[in-house]
């Protein structure tokens, strides 16, 4: 046998001798004549094999269905009849959903290989065993297929019954998935003669897409393709995808079964019944061969743990039937499988190793391990360009050597290997063309009357062109489906249009997209879906320049006013401090008070150019000079290079910086009429809209700003940067002031959740990625007849806020060193005071606090030596007056003796 043997326990009950089983075929198909033939070579090793069974023959019965639902029916009460345990058939979907309600009724298993259609797989046919894989993972990798090659929508071709419908709604559930879909479906009447299929490929060819995917019978699948040679629909620009059922043709008309052997996961065993499969028939082996084989072994496995676990062959009658009878048929004579529900779990328990792979179901009743190969089909040749399965996607890998519980990973882009399409071309089809009667999007276009080098109509004519219609055209292009589409003008022609009301028109259902130079902003992405900016275009400030020479006060220019003074004033309290820190330890801070004063100004300024003659003495000095020189360096430096860049580049020179300085003015500003400019300065800036000027021509703009608000005119105009630039190109006496304070840009307007919006947005993310976007950009909007270069805007002086933190620390330290030389000079003051207060013409009368000036302008050094020698000549005081005392004391002692005596 072909499989490995299980453990085997006593019999609980006895087995029979023979159990009857039953097929449903459709003889003359290609499929029911291998089928037939598998299934009696199953039966033969099945009933061969000592242990399977443990002697028990299985009897097979075979019933023609003859393309006949009716016929299959009567066929599948007959068998009934003849108390068969399982019944395995039929080869259609279309019967399994008709024989599975018998199935149910009389609880006898139904086995198929070849219904695929998912829906069988419902609790409806709680009977219905499907012993192949569902369409439901077939339609998944063709869905694989079709996002791999970057195509978005199919036609799919299909035969009107219940496999090929539900097929298809399989197709279309997992191609949304993955964000595509089914454009339209060419249904196919069964048993359709090749006038009707002619008929349905007819209309299919006037349709835009191009890629095709048949899901039908083997039978007819080869009429479709023999039409659709006949049609042209062969040739270059198409794209076929069909189902397994063309890979079920090649097979079975193959003498070598080399496909079907080489896609099977149990490689070896395939061959060896390859091999015997050549000594029973000149046909090919399919798969369809293999499965069918591999359901009686499941089947037999199945019975042999039912009479493991007890179960025993008996029927019963049904009484809903009791009193029915018919020419035909006696129904009153069908019975009930009384041990059906049992050897239907067993079925669903079975795990095996079979000649297709790992044989197991999953709890939804459906085949484990869905696997697919992915095959090219080359006139009469064929040739593997990849796998697919439902745990790694398409793959260049058997799915054997796929780690199962890993997940689900991206699919590369070299997953398959190279294709050869229609037309023997290596090149990947578009899958679309223009239909012939498909409908057309109707996109509103403004109809500028301004910078129409951005969109404008062409005259006396319908079309469009521009920057924008250029970019849209290049975008549409490169999607992987055709989109026609018709532009109609938005506008009167008169007046530039509101941008706003064409994007709201899209919402009310007017246009289906919007193309232009509509700039995406929050009110306008309320009403619509935008694209992937295709150009960068912020709020910028245009207002009149000149140029800026050199004057004789070129050289205060560096600095402003303020800080000019902030920086002088620095220079003398820091000549001060130091001054004050110095005074009593240094003879270079001494002296007369004009050489006192001369000599702070002279030392404060001369640390400019790091000049100053006078050495600091105190450690405190020194600190605040280290710092000071820090803080001159980068003053220094700065003023340097602002001088230098003011003497050598040329300027230009507005009183208008930027939008701040339009806000703190009263002057009218102008902007494009028609434009979200007005409101947005009215309801972002509080700008009052009396102040707000529409203009509409370039020349407008020039006129404007020329004469100025003391003429009319306005002082600056407010606009998006793409129109400022292509007007400062022609007109040089105008420049962009300040920095752009707005960041946005402009898009394509679509319905919401329109997937078109995406895609556009993936072409233009594509056009700039190959330079194409910007060749379109140099075309349009390339221009200038002003040479601004080497010419800068003139930058404003250096603020005292550049430097502030310098002077901060600055002044901090030399409040701090004061500080501490204060709390110095009070701690000797009150330490050498009482001394003071006796020193020679002074007097505690004059006051402490003139004392203590004089304490502090005195040098530090003749303080310390009076305060010595004052210490030395109290000392030797203290020693007379001691000594004396002594003499008075023994003087005193001598007389009083004296009188005693």
């Amino acid at each position: 046998g072909c499989y490995t043997q299980g453990v085997n326990t006593t019999a609980l009950s006895k087995r029979p001798d023979v159990i009857s089983i039953a097929s449903i075929l459709t003889f003359d198909s290609i499929i029911g004549k291998v089928a037939k033939i598998a299934l009696e070579a199953a039966i033969e090793d099945v009933n061969s094999h000592p242990t399977v069974l443990n002697g028990t023959k299985l009897k097979l019965t075979l019933h023609d269905s003859k393309y006949n639902g009716f016929l299959s029916m009567m066929a599948a009460l007959q068998v009934m009849e003849t108390d068969a345990v399982a019944l395995i058939g039929p080869q259609s979907s279309v019967l399994a959903h008709v024989i599975s309600h018998v199935a149910n009724e009389l609880k006898v298993p139904l086995l198929s290989f070849t219904a695929t259609d998912p829906t069988l797989s419902s609790l409806q046919y709680p009977f219905f065993v499907r012993t192949t894989h569902s369409d439901l993972y077939q339609m998944a990798a063709i869905a694989d297929i079709v996002r791999y090659y970057e195509w978005r929508q199919v036609i799919a071709i299909y035969i009107d019954d219940d496999h090929g419908r539900n097929g298809i709604i399989s197709l279309g559930d997992q191609l949304a998935l993955r964000g595509c879909k089914i454009s339209h479906k060419a249904p196919i009447k069964p048993l359709a003669t090749k006038t009707d299929i002619s008929n349905v490929l007819v209309q299919v060819a006037l349709m835009e897409s191009r890629v095709l995917v048949v899901h039908t019978y083997a039978n007819w699948g080869l009429d479709i393709l023999e039409v659709a040679k006949t049609l042209e629909m062969l040739d270059n620009g198409y794209v076929w995808l069909t189902t397994n059922w063309l890979s079920t043709v090649i097979d079975i008309s193959s003498p070598l079964p080399t496909n079907t052997v080489d896609v099977m996961q149990d490689s070896n065993r395939t061959r060896k019944f390859a091999s015997e499969w050549r000594n029973l028939t000149t046909f090919g082996l399919s798969t369809y061969c293999l499965y069918a084989y591999d359901t009686v072994w499941m089947l037999a496995h199945a019975l042999d743990a039912y009479f493991d676990h007890g179960g025993n062959i008996s029927f019963s009658k049904d009484a809903k039937l009791k009193g029915l009878k018919g020419e035909m048929l006696n129904l009153d004579s069908l019975s009930i499988f009384d041990g059906g529900d049992s050897l239907r779990q067993d079925i669903l328990n079975v795990k095996m190793k079979g000649l297709t792979g790992d044989f197991e179901f999953t709890s939804s009743k459906d085949l484990a391990f869905p696997a697919f190969e992915v095959l090219n089909v080359i006139g009469t040749g064929v040739r593997r360009i990849g796998y697919w399965s439902n745990v790694s996607g398409l793959s260049s890998s058997p799915p054997e050597t796929v780690n199962m519980t890993s997940p689900r990973q991206s699919i590369s882009s070299e997953a398959l290997s190279p294709v050869i399409w229609p037309g023997q071309t290596v090149q990947k089809p578009r899958g679309w063309v223009f239909p012939e009667n498909g409908k057309q999007l109707i996109i509103g276009v403004p109809k500028r009357v301004s910078f129409q080098e951005f969109v404008g109509q062409a005259k006396n004519s319908d079309s469009f062109k521009g920057y924008c219609i250029d970019v849209f055209t290049a975008a549409v292009n490169l999607l992987p489906y055709a989109v026609p589409y018709k532009f109609q003008s938005f506008g009167d022609g008169v007046k530039n249009p509101s941008n706003t009301k064409l994007v709201s028109l899209i919402n009310t259902g007017v246009y289906d997209a919007a193309v232009g130079d509509i700039a995406i902003t929050t009110n306008r992405t309320r009403l619509a879906d935008f694209s992937q900016p295709f150009i960068e275009s912020g709020l910028v400030v245009v207002a009149p320049v000149r140029r800026s020479n050199s004057s004789t006060w070129a050289f205060l220019r560096p600095f402003s006013p303020l800080m000019w003074c902030v920086s002088g004033i620095f220079f003398i309290v820091v000549g001060a401090v130091v001054w004050i820190l110095e005074h009593r330890i240094n003879d270079e801070f001494r002296g007369p008070p004009k050489k006192q004063l001369v000599t702070v100004l002279w030392f404060s300024f001369s640390t400019l150019f790091s000049s100053h003659r006078e050495n600091t003495l105190s450690t405190l000095g020194r600190m605040v000079l280290i710092l000071w020189l820090f803080v001159v360096l980068i003053i220094n430096s700065s003023y340097t290079a602002s001088l230098t860049s003011i003497l050598t580049v040329q300027k230009l020179y507005s009183p208008i910086k930027g939008i701040d300085s339009l806000m703190a003015s009263k002057d009218p500003i102008g902007y494009q009429e028609n434009s979200f400019v007005r409101n947005y300065l009215i309801a972002e800036y509080g700008i009052h809209e009396s102040r707000l000027i529409p203009l509409s021509l370039p020349e407008d703009f020039e006129k404007a700003l020329k004469d100025g608000p003391k003429k009319g005119g306005v002082a600056a105009v407010v606009d998006e940067r793409a129109y400022v630039e292509l007007f400062l190109s022609t007109r040089c006496d105008f420049s962009i002031v300040g920095q752009e304070f707005t960041k946005n840009g402009w898009g394509f307007a679509f319905p919401r959740d329109s997937p078109l919006a995406a895609d556009i947005s993936t072409a233009i993310l594509k056009l700039s990625e190959t330079g194409e976007l910007q060749r379109i950009h140099d075309k349009w909007l390339m221009r200038s007849a002003c040479s601004s270069q080497g010419t800068k805007f003139e930058v404003d002086q250096l603020e005292l806020t550049s430097f502030r933190g310098l002077f901060i620390v600055c002044g901090l330290v030399c409040f701090l060193a004061l500080l501490i030389y204060i709390a110095l000079i009070v701690r000797q003051f009150y330490k050498h005071y009482p001394m003071l207060s006796e020193s020679s013409g002074r007097s505690v009368r004059s006051g402490p606090l003139q004392t203590f000036v004089s304490f502090v302008d005195e040098k530090e050094e003749t303080i310390k030596a009076r305060s010595k020698r004052k210490y030395s000549e109290a000392s030797s005081y203290r020693t007379d007056v001691d000594n004396a005392s002594t003499q008075n004391y023994k003087c005193s002692r001598f007389d009083l003796s004296l009188n005693t005596k």
